[in-house]
């Protein structure tokens, strides 16, 4: 077995050991000593980020929000993409991914993150995400295995209906949410539906028409509301007015 390099570790928020590998010139990112990603597949982070900006909301000037810094590539095929005014700020909740990328990683990371149009920020994507204004053209999302391959134990907000709820109220009308994951999830598609976006399951490979199959779930923010959410909100009945005083806040 040819050897790796451990050149640096850190520990997630709930404990978990990341490390950064390199061998033979590529380099490897594992968690608790499972591969992550690498720098010889990076096909479907491409590929995310592809089809995470196409037909973009704000063509001329559109605003992006990635989620997750790995080795660079998502940023980096987006920024190949994206307008000369485009403005892309990269989520990334562990500081020593952001330094790795900035020493072991830069001559591979250096231009993107030197790009004038991206901003990191050393954080949580969900609080971002919970702020909702600016609002997106975009969301690119490559934090976990998927739905339901948590990375980080509260991930799991990002998924659930009040997650997705706050993703759909960030992005733009005609905004699209992209996410990575390594297999498809026909439910998670329906939860897609259900938060009031138009979701859908793309097949990639690893390595352009090679490699394994992941998964990239598309999901895009309609123009106007569903019909059936706007018929909803309409058929309900009118509340009467109360007689008794209006609750006062504490």
């Amino acid at each position: 077995m040819t050897h790796l390099d451990n050149l640096a570790e850190a520990t997630t928020p709930d404990g978990r050991k990341l490390s950064l590998y390199h061998r033979h010139g590529d380099f490897y990112i594992d968690l608790d000593n499972e591969q992550l990603m690498s720098t010889r597949d990076h096909g479907s982070e491409d590929a995310l980020a592809r089809l995470g900006c196409e037909n973009l909301a704000t063509p001329d000037s559109p605003r992006v929000l990635i989620g997750g810094l790995g080795l660079g590539f998502t940023l980096g095929a987006a920024l190949a993409i994206l307008p000369a005014r485009a403005k892309v700020v990269v989520a990334e909740i562990m500081p020593a991914v952001v330094e790795w990328n900035r020493t072991h990683l830069k001559e591979i990371s250096g231009p993107t993150l030197a790009d004038p149009r991206v901003t990191i920020e050393v954080k949580d994507v969900q609080k971002l995400i919970g702020q909702r204004q600016p609002r997106c053209d975009a969301i690119i999302l490559d934090v976990d295995n998927g739905p339901d391959g948590w990375c980080i134990k509260s991930n799991g907000r990002l998924y659930d209906r009040g997650g997705l709820n706050d993703i759909r109220d960030t992005l733009k009308p005609g905004g699209c949410l992209a996410i990575w994951s390594a297999a498809p999830d026909s439910s998670f598609v329906k939860r897609l539906h259900q938060s009031g976006l138009d979701g859908e399951e793309r097949t990639v490979r690893s390595r352009g028409h090679k490699g394994p199959h992941f998964t990239i779930f598309l999901a895009r923010k309609p123009m106007k509301p569903h019909t059936r959410l706007a018929s909803r909100e309409k058929s309900r009945p009118a509340r009467r007015k109360s007689s008794r005083p209006a609750r006062q806040r504490r």
